[in-house]
């Protein structure tokens, strides 16, 4: 199914809607500020491993990425210093990735980590999604970093068509990019670029 939600203005009963599928351990194709990706609600186990089926990842060693919709949301399930806060603070919502130490509040599935990466989107459909969820949601970007630019990675009616018996809702948010989030590794001493995305900052 192919729902559209404009981004500027996210209809509440289309959000709603994309919500009822979420919680019902549904997967969903979502946009954010880069990439378009698949998403579940990290409480949902079997939505989970049907993204990690998906992208051909084993869910105890992939580097799973989840989406919050603010600062105080994300608090909840990763560890933050000053210092990233305050990194952090500066450039979220936004492109980028931030891998942080994992808390206790993560499902089981990713107890076999230490960290994860969390992201909080420049995009007002995700956050108002994840918003009404109350849960983050587990994010798996449709495009590997081996992958061609291809049309159907941006254009939400072909995703819909190429998807359309594997997952149970596609956001139309609009065309999407082709470019990854950049991803800042936090677990260090000292923060670190380890891909440069559509993000751009200096460390």
């Amino acid at each position: 199914m192919l729902l559209k939600i404009y981004p500027e203005n996210p209809n509440r009963k289309a959000v709603e809607e994309a919500v009822e599928v979420l919680r019902n351990g549904g997967v969903i194709i979502y946009p954010t500020d880069t990439v378009y990706a698949f998403g579940c609600d990290i409480f949902q186990a079997r939505a989970v491993e049907k993204i990690c089926r998906f992208r051909n990842l084993d869910p105890s060693k992939a580097h799973l990425s989840i989406v919050c919709s603010d600062l105080s949301h994300l608090s909840e399930f990763a560890k933050v210093d000053n210092n990233t806060f305050k990194l952090m603070k500066r450039l979220l919502p936004g492109p980028f990735t931030f891998i942080l130490k994992r808390s206790n509040k993560l499902p089981k599935l990713f107890k076999e980590r230490s960290e994860v990466g969390i992201r909080i989107p420049d995009n007002n459909i995700v956050i108002e999604l994840v918003k009404a969820l109350g849960n983050p949601l587990l994010s798996a970007s449709l495009r590997d970093d081996d992958d061609d630019v291809l049309e159907y990675l941006t254009d939400p009616e072909l995703m819909s068509e190429k998807y359309c018996n594997e997952v149970d809702l596609v956001i139309d948010g609009g065309f999407g990019n082709i470019k990854p989030s950049t991803v800042i590794d936090c677990t260090g001493d000292e923060p670190e670029i380890v891909r440069q995305g559509k993000g751009k900052v200096e460390l």
